[in-house]
């Protein structure tokens, strides 16, 4: 499968959030959670990282994958709380595209020290 096939699952779940965030939430799961506040959407980020991280350690092919997948949905839900698009994040991925982890963690660090 193309990244380009990829990107465009991405958006058209990003999309389906949009849509959704502010329906009923006795309806729809995205509604609830945008209903709970961007605080219990970044906390359910964290619960599906540790359990994503719980697959990996335990070699569970099937769970990393399926975990990844709502990991991957809260994050897009916590990106459309805080006005995040996923091409703000493709353009920085773009950006340190081929660049060295320690090269851009030093470049972080200046900027963060600039401000």
């Amino acid at each position: 499968m193309s990244s380009k096939v990829n990107n465009q699952v991405i958006e058209r779940v990003f999309e389906v959030i949009q849509d959704r965030r502010n329906g009923d939430p006795k309806e729809s799961y995205v509604a609830k959670q945008f209903g709970k506040g961007r605080a219990k959407i970044a906390e359910k980020v964290g619960e599906e990282a540790v359990e994503t991280v719980i697959a990996a350690i335990q070699d569970n092919k099937r769970e990393i994958i399926a975990e990844s997948t709502d990991l991957l949905f809260h994050l897009l839900m916590l990106w459309a709380d805080a006005g995040v698009k996923p091409g703000d994040v493709y353009a920085e991925l773009a950006r340190r595209e081929g660049m060295s982890g320690i090269t851009e963690k030093k470049q972080r660090k200046k900027f963060k020290k600039e401000m």
